[in-house]
């Protein structure tokens, strides 16, 4: 071949090389250009995502600076499974350097007076209450549920600003008495240092809340992890702190973030830096979580699950009862902590009970969890039907009898009916499981030793609630022989605790308290510390030393 005709095959080839290339790139552009058309983001009927400063791709790292170079992830809308936009995770790296940004940052925070720290968390809660129904909306768009517990959500965020900021002005130990002349014994408490904050799907704005707004006034910096299937609820919530801080000149890695999976949460347990580490989620990833913890010795509070009963007496109003059993059961689509999955009816009014709850969940308005007439939406994920229909089968093998539901609905997204089911053991393995779904199994009983013993052999001890009018049970109840959980109601359904009390629960819920009452402490750490002010050195319990 002559040296023309190969200068020529070779300029050919190369022209078609090119060509292809050209083409390839085209196509991955168009594939790329049409993947970003399907979110839901770019849609005009979701435009209002925008207004929290979400985009197709979200940097999922804060720490002074938006970042992000890990993995890809897409957010999906539970009620149709469509991508709404997606979310660049941590890598270890950018883990590293965030949390060294958060011990720089807390030199800062820490010489900051309490009430000048609760004056920053009242510009947070009021930075919320701007974005409140945007930002409810979209917890309910991401999350699955209903859009009026989606602002409710940001309203408790908010709620616990409001506390906190109090709080700023109350932190403090005692003065006790000492029995040694000229000295003063007094409790100092002192910020632990960086918390941990790892949130679990179900509320991703709240919790976070819960913790960071005590945290902060405590004098704690923040770095939060959220759940990655509500990605876009943690950037959205982090934009609205990190501006508040940036506004008042001072560090954004005070509340950091860094979106990940369980690389990102692993290394916050075993980190000896994070001083606190708050878990949010199952039983089972939380064991895991305070073996890690407690390996290092560190400082670890647990919010796990809750196999809550409502127990329902002979005596009671059943005015209550059935709303109360079917807002706590059927609430959130059965994905609260505190969901209630038994309802423990006693014989003389079983019968009765089940079919006024059965034609109330008939009735229960299920659709769009952004419309403001549903009352009921979707499970969070595919696999969480999955689970639904596995505990029916279980059930139906273990004896139960579908009253009511019992079947994954047609239409799209991960929508299943509210089920009730009848006919189960009070030990049946299937009742002693926590399944995170909208089931609720109803038992029947005979006496108050029996209802008592039943709510209490579970595993978990997070909510209980009783039913009746007699007040010598209603203390029985209350007290050492009563119901074992952290929450201990009458007349109430087990869910919808109040911000003012200490939330959390006993056994295999984790033993933690967040929010209210003294929660406070869990965020500090205590020192009890004698003063001498004498020319003495008498010595404790009246000890000779000559």
């Amino acid at each position: 071949m002559s040296t023309v005709m190969q200068r020529c095959l070779a300029l050919t080839l190369a022209q078609h090389s090119k060509l292809l290339l050209r083409k390839r790139f085209l196509s991955i552009s168009h594939q790329q250009s049409a993947a970003m058309s399907g979110l839901l983001i770019n849609q005009p009927k979701y435009a209002w995502l925008k207004e929290l400063g979400l985009s197709e791709n979200n940097p999922g790292v804060y720490n002074g600076s938006w970042g992000g170079s890990g993995d890809v992830i897409t957010s999906y809308c539970p009620a149709n499974n469509e991508p709404i936009a997606n979310v660049t995770q941590a890598t270890m790296a950018e883990y590293e350097e965030t949390v060294q940004k958060c011990r720089e940052a807390w030199k800062v925070w820490a010489d900051i007076p309490a009430p000048k720290r609760g004056e920053i968390v009242r510009q947070i809660g009021d930075a919320l209450r701007k974005k409140i129904k945007v930002l409810g909306s979209l917890v309910s768009l991401e999350m699955g549920k209903i859009y009026v517990e989606g602002v409710g959500e940001v309203q408790e965020y908010v709620d616990v600003c409001d506390y906190a900021v109090g709080l700023s002005r109350m932190i403090g130990g005692p003065i006790l008495p000492s029995e040694r002349p000229g000295h003063a014994l007094i409790e100092q408490w002192n910020p632990v240092g960086l918390v941990g904050i790892i949130t679990a799907f179900n509320f991703p704005v709240a919790v976070c809340g819960w913790n960071a707004a005590i945290a902060l006034t405590c004098g704690d910096v923040c770095l939060w992890k959220g759940a990655p299937t509500t990605s876009l609820t943690s950037v959205a919530v982090t934009r609205i702190v990190a501006e508040v801080l940036e506004q008042n000149n001072l560090p954004g890695a005070i509340c950091a973030m860094t979106c990940g999976g369980a690389d990102i949460g692993t290394a916050m347990a075993k980190d000896e830096r994070v001083d606190l580490l708050s878990f949010t989620g199952s039983t089972h990833v939380g064991k895991l979580v305070a073996m890690m913890v407690q390996e290092r010795f560190g400082r670890k509070l647990l919010e796990l699950g809750g196999n809550n009963a409502i127990i329902v007496f002979e005596d009671a109003d059943l005015n209550l009862v059935v709303p109360s059993a079917v807002f706590a059961s059927v609430g959130t689509a059965g994905q609260r902590c505190t969901t209630t999955r038994r309802l423990m009816l006693h014989e003389s009014l079983h019968d009765t009970v089940v079919e006024r709850i059965a034609k109330a969940y008939k009735q229960v308005r299920i659709g769009d969890p952004w419309d403001p007439t549903t009352l009921y939406g979707p499970l969070h994920t595919k696999q969480a039907v999955e689970q639904y229909l596995a505990a029916i089968e279980q059930a139906k093998q273990q004896g139960g009898t579908v009253v009511c539901g019992g079947k994954v609905m047609d239409r799209p997204g991960n929508y299943v009916e509210p089920t009730i089911i009848t006919g189960l053991a009070h030990d049946a393995p299937i009742v002693h499981t926590e399944t995170f779904v909208p089931i609720l199994y109803v038992l029947k009983f005979k006496t108050e030793e029996e209802a008592f013993a039943w709510n209490n052999e579970v595993q978990q001890g997070l909510s209980s609630s009783i039913f009746t009018k007699d007040m010598g049970r209603v203390f029985r109840w209350l007290g050492p022989k009563g119901s074992d959980c952290g929450i201990v109601n009458v007349n109430i359904p087990t869910s919808g605790a109040e911000i003012g009390g200490a939330f959390g629960g006993e056994k295999h819920t984790g033993g933690g308290r967040e929010s209210g009452s003294d929660s406070w402490k869990q965020y500090m750490r205590r020192s009890t510390c004698t003063i001498n002010y004498s020319k003495d050195l008498p010595l404790a319990q009246g000890i000779k030393f000559e």
